[in-house]
């Protein structure tokens, strides 16, 4: 297989459609709805999960079997039925009508795969395996939650409100001059201290200095 191009998605609004009513469906809608998707579950039967979220208005549902014309305006398909043959007519009928479509645990069928993710807030770490092995990909995942906890989150928020003091101030700074203004460590640390202020005052100012 030739290797995956990563990519970040904005799916907010975007019509998703999942063909699917199972726990695998649940798995794919949930991680949809995270992202603000617009979301329709075509299934004749509904985990409980899948059941609640409807009851709730969160996902629209067609009470039946996939068939052809229901990806009509889609954005991208999700595929994850255990019919085999109707898995292969809607990743046909995505692929004619070039709507991206994951067949699940079929990435030779798929566009796309969905990578393990760890996500705190607007930052978020993708991890994949193209496909060969779904449990290294969770392996390493869950070491990497350990690792990264939620104040990369608060990290981001605070770089991006230096980034547009920077640009509010016309000063010019280059890639080569954000990295090496970052101190990753100490800012972490101040943070976990309580003090976001003071990492973004420290980054402000060697932004200006290596400016100057």
């Amino acid at each position: 297989m030739n290797p995956y191009y990563p990519i970040f998605l904005n799916l907010d609004g975007r019509k998703c459609v999942v063909a699917g009513g199972g726990p695998v469906a649940l798995r794919k809608v949930a991680a949809l709805l995270e992202r603000h998707a617009d979301v329709t579950v075509i299934s004749p039967r509904l985990c409980a999960g899948l059941g609640k979220l409807a009851c709730d208005g969160k996902i629209r549902i067609i009470h039946r079997h996939y068939r052809a014309g229901d990806l009509k305006g889609a954005f991208i398909a999700v595929v994850a039925t255990s019919n085999q043959a109707i898995n292969l007519k809607a990743a046909e009928e995505a692929k004619n009508k070039k709507i991206l479509v994951n067949v699940a645990d079929n990435p030779r069928q798929s566009d796309f795969i969905v990578p393990s993710i760890v996500s705190r807030g607007s930052f978020a770490i993708a991890i994949s395996t193209g496909g060969k092995s779904p449990a290294l990909a969770k392996k390493i995942r869950t070491r990497l939650e350990i690792e990264f906890g939620t104040e990369y989150a608060a990290l981001a928020l605070l770089i991006e409100e230096v980034r547009h003091e920077i640009k509010k101030r016309r000063i010019k700074v280059s890639s080569h001059t954000w990295q090496e203004a970052i101190d990753l460590d100490s800012m972490i640390e101040m943070i976990k201290q309580g003090q976001p202020e003071k990492a973004r005052d420290n980054l402000l100012q060697k932004l200006q200095r290596r400016h100057s």
